[in-house]
């Protein structure tokens, strides 16, 4: 497995295995099957509703701790947003059954984002987060959070894809250190991603599928992706990734699939904001 090195020197596998959508349910036998083929990196959220179920399977893997690198996200919290994000953190740990997260992640840009990020900062420096950052954040926040904090974000989870490529956002997070991790990294299949024509031509000159040439796509270009499956089979072509690559000439024909816009929802739009800022979850 290929890692990356975040800015404070904590190194984060470059592929692992996110939950997003996996019924609490049915959680913990994906991550417990996610383990045995080989995953490092899990990723999770409070908003999920599976934290419980990945702490389970962690317990159960026989997987040393120390092997593990571990993601959480706090959600919006309301004032005081400190107390309040300490409090979010404290119930992830204890559903995850764990002392300290590798990564924590403010999942929105919306509420008390400066008395969140205050909080988080405080558990970095405790060592219960050891690198934090924040998710779906646009350029405008990232960097006005940059500016006014002491801690630079470690990583910014953004959706990414082939159809929404973010290359020029990933070029200004490079200057200012801040790891791009991809979510949505198949684009949740829209736009017939798993039967595009020139992302199957590029699979069938190295033998591979399409999710691994978008896997090899992200992972070439520095991006963490975090691919999801519930299916063992799936999970182990996920990561049978890092033996071969994708030529200059091919991926430049990636980059011609770029839309520039988002497929699921923007987080500039006032009704999504509504909807995401005032949406709060059962502790």
């Amino acid at each position: 497995m290929q890692h990356v090195t975040l800015n404070n020197g904590v190194e984060m596998p470059i592929l692992g295995f996110g939950v997003y959508q996996i019924p609490a349910e049915d959680t913990e036998r994906a991550v417990s099957e996610a383990l045995a083929a080989g995953y490092r990196l899990l990723d999770t959220a409070a908003s999920y509703g599976n934290e419980e179920a990945v702490g389970r399977a962690i317990r159960n893997s026989g997987v040393p701790r120390e092997s593990l690198f571990v993601t959480t996200k706090l959600y919006v919290q309301d004032a005081p947003a400190e107390e309040n994000t300490v409090r979010a953190f404290e119930t992830s740990l204890r559903k995850l059954g764990l002392d300290h997260v590798d990564l924590y992640l403010m999942h929105q840009p919306y509420g008390d984002v400066y008395g969140q990020w205050r909080a988080m900062e405080a558990l970095n420096r405790e060592g219960r987060a050891k690198a934090i950052g924040v998710a779906n954040f646009y350029p405008d926040r990232l960097l006005d959070l940059i500016i006014n904090n002491e801690i630079t974000p470690a990583v910014n989870q953004i959706e990414t894809h082939p159809f929404f490529q973010r290359a020029d956002y990933q070029e200004l997070m490079r200057a200012h250190d801040v790891r791009i991790q991809s979510w949505g990294g198949f684009a949740e299949g829209r736009n017939d991603l798993f039967t595009n024509p020139l992302l199957a031509g590029i699979g069938k000159e190295h033998g591979k599928s399409v999710a691994q040439v978008v896997l090899r796509w992200l992972t070439q270009r520095d991006v963490v992706a975090i691919p999801k499956s519930v299916r063992a089979e799936r999970m182990a072509e996920n990561l049978d990734i890092f033996d071969f690559e994708l030529t200059d000439d091919q991926m430049a024909s990636i980059a011609t699939l770029d839309t520039g816009a988002s497929l699921f929802f923007d987080h500039h739009d006032p009704e999504i904001v509504a909807w995401l800022a005032g949406r709060r979850l059962d502790s």
